[in-house]
């Protein structure tokens, strides 16, 4: 019986579209967002599964049915039915947190075949970076034919990335912004991801700047329309909607909602202009791997987290 393919997808809509297209071989449906929350390098241990439980119950209100994600991945299981992984995730923050974990969690599971990466973002004569789902069939089957291999050293380097998220010191992803691998947007979603600790003058992550900027620049008149500017204006996040959508609500204290608008209020401004640190006022409680987001903060001058001065011992 000739092996046949084993491709992993970033999400339901993706494999929908394969699914339409022909492509050939099982899918594995990833259905995680390991950008937000605790977790834990081991991915089938029950400390990972009770704590991305509780992380998603206690700050979205929603299930993680556990069960099912457990028998999408146990297709795992079957290595020798496939002759190579097919990997396909995103140019943004969100799908590489959730890449590197894969990539760790086939390395734990000691398979050793061959895995070859699909990764969307810059398409020719686009201005706009294009996620995968957003691609045209044509455009999709040029991705897929110039699909990467990884090599040896790719597949270390996202352990090593999984690890250093698990842990207590992000700066040590430092170095790998400046290293060369398969993975083109790895620099830009490193960047990001040091960014969304508190900014040590204002105490707002880069993507709450953003926001507020949206509404200092522009008429905004709901949530709801002030949700679609930041979707769209997110840099390399990929944040969804639930997530982006939180983050509104937390940054309510700078804006006022009246029927029809939504306005940055005087401290609104003042945070845009660094006149106080609103860290502790904002008191986003998220964890991003084994870090707690107030632990830290990013000094642009020294361009490192450092210890929030409240928790420095």
């Amino acid at each position: 019986m000739d092996r046949k393919q084993l491709h992993i997808t970033n999400g339901g809509a993706l494999t929908n579209y394969l699914n339409d297209s022909g492509y050939k071989g099982d899918i594995i449906t990833w259905h995680e967002m390991l950008c937000e929350g605790p977790t834990h390098v081991n991915i089938l241990s029950e400390a990972f599964f009770q704590a991305r439980t509780n992380f998603f119950s206690d700050t979205y209100n929603v299930y993680l049915d556990v069960e099912a994600f457990k028998t999408e991945i146990s297709k795992l299981d079957s290595a020798d039915n496939y002759s190579e992984i097919v990997l396909w995730f995103e140019y943004d923050l969100f799908c590489h947190i959730n890449l590197i974990a894969v990539i760790s969690l086939i390395r734990q599971k000691k398979i050793k075949l061959p895995m070859y990466l699909v990764c969307s973002g810059r398409v020719h004569g686009s201005k706009n970076l294009k996620g995968l789902s957003e691609l045209s069939s044509e455009e999709l089957t040029v991705h897929y034919t110039n699909r990467v291999k990884l090599k040896q050293e790719d597949i270390e380097l996202a352990e090593t990335l999984w690890q250093i998220y698990n842990g207590k010191d992000h700066n040590l992803f430092k170095p790998f912004i400046v290293q060369s691998s398969s993975f083109d947007y790895l620099s830009n979603c490193l960047k990001a991801h040091l960014k969304r600790f508190p900014d040590s003058k204002s105490g707002l992550s880069t993507i709450e700047s953003n926001i507020l900027e949206i509404l200092e620049k522009n008429t905004i008149k709901s949530k709801h329309h002030l949700l679609g500017y930041a979707l769209n204006y997110q840099g390399f996040y990929g944040f969804g909607d639930m997530q982006l959508g939180r983050i509104i609500d937390q940054l309510s204290i700078f804006y006022t909602e009246s029927e029809n608008q939504i306005k940055l209020n005087r401290k609104g401004h003042e945070a845009l202009l660094g006149q106080h640190n609103f860290s502790s006022e904002i008191n986003d409680t998220t964890v991003f791997g084994g870090v707690k987001k107030l632990d830290f903060q990013f000094n642009k001058q020294e361009n490192k987290l450092v210890k929030t001065v409240i928790n420095a011992h």
